[in-house]
């Protein structure tokens, strides 16, 4: 986390909401925390946070769910599965996608509480487990195949699911590829790369390959960056899933401001609300999602 002239700006959050007592789960084993937390239980781990008709809508991995969240927070269940959703967001034409580790790319219908699968493999091969996924204006979906790669493993990988149905496979070597999200012209797909702890810039070319990809900024924890979102002045804003903070990113890649997790220290995701000039982010140790104020940002 770099900075020229003036240190970061320091950015408060509070609860927005949390989790209910009635929906968690204390003591009760999974193989995603198995795997991805050393055996010990979670009673929930929540992530994917995105607007859809005012309401807020999550994902719980471990078990499976995704949640619709009230403007005055309460919760509701929409919909209980086998599969384990991980990013979450709302298509321009209002379709629900999710990125799910187990299944691959689904679409939810909130109204059936129904989930089906989209795309669930590549030439015959199956994922090595989704992760996240972000929408360009044309309705191509970007998305990462995380599964359990890192620098001992750099294998991860890049989609585009073009609106013709074409899937191009556009990074190959990706340490633990996570949250991703374009620039405003669409030009650069900036992707984090979890255990490099490091945001990786790819330029798109016009023949639709990629060209000069490069680290963008670099991090440091035991865990690393997560989730990504971009507000229409080009600012990178980066939830890091090990140190408690949303980083926010000039276009130069200066870290212009923090803003600090009142809750725990693993913010695994985040959405603008651009109407109300408010973050809202997942804090997932915890199971809250927070919120905070941008208004003063430099």
């Amino acid at each position: 986390m770099m900075y020229l002239d003036k240190s970061p700006q320091l950015v408060e959050t509070r609860v927005f909401s949390s989790m209910p007592a009635e929906f968690r789960r204390p003591g009760v084993s999974s193989k995603w925390a198995d795997a991805n937390r050393g055996g010990h239980p979670v009673d929930c781990f929540i992530e994917g946070p995105s607007f859809k008709s005012g309401n807020l809508y999550v994902v719980d991995i471990p078990f499976g769910r995704i949640f619709r969240i009230s403007p005055d927070g309460i919760w509701s269940l929409i919909i209980e599965y086998d599969g384990w959703p991980n990013g979450l967001k709302i298509a321009p034409d209002g379709r629900v996608l999710v990125a799910d580790y187990m299944n691959g790319l689904m679409e939810l219908d909130p109204q059936r509480g129904t989930i089906r699968p989209l795309l669930g493999h590549r030439n015959s091969e199956s994922f090595r487990g989704c992760n996240d996924l972000h929408i360009a204006t044309n309705g191509g979906i970007y998305l990462t195949d995380q599964g359990q790669t890192g620098l001992h493993d750099p294998t991860g990988r890049v989609f585009r699911l073009c609106p013709d149905g074409r899937l191009d496979c556009l990074i190959s070597n990706g340490p633990s590829p996570n949250g991703l999200v374009l620039s405003p012209d669409e030009a650069v797909l900036f992707v984090a790369m979890t255990r490099d702890n490091s945001i990786w810039r790819v330029p798109l070319m016009r023949d639709g390959g990629v060209a000069k990809v490069g680290r963008f900024s670099l991090f440091f924890g035991t865990s690393g960056p997560d989730g990504l979102t971009m507000d229409q002045k080009g600012r990178l804003f980066v939830a890091h899933a090990s140190l408690g903070h949303v980083f926010v990113m000039a276009p130069n890649g200066e870290t212009i401001a923090r803003i600090k997790s009142c809750a725990g220290a693993t913010c695994t995701n985040l959405v603008l609300e651009a109407a109300n000039g408010t973050l809202l982010i997942t804090e997932s140790s915890t199971g809250s999602v927070l919120m905070a104020d941008l208004a003063h940002l430099p």
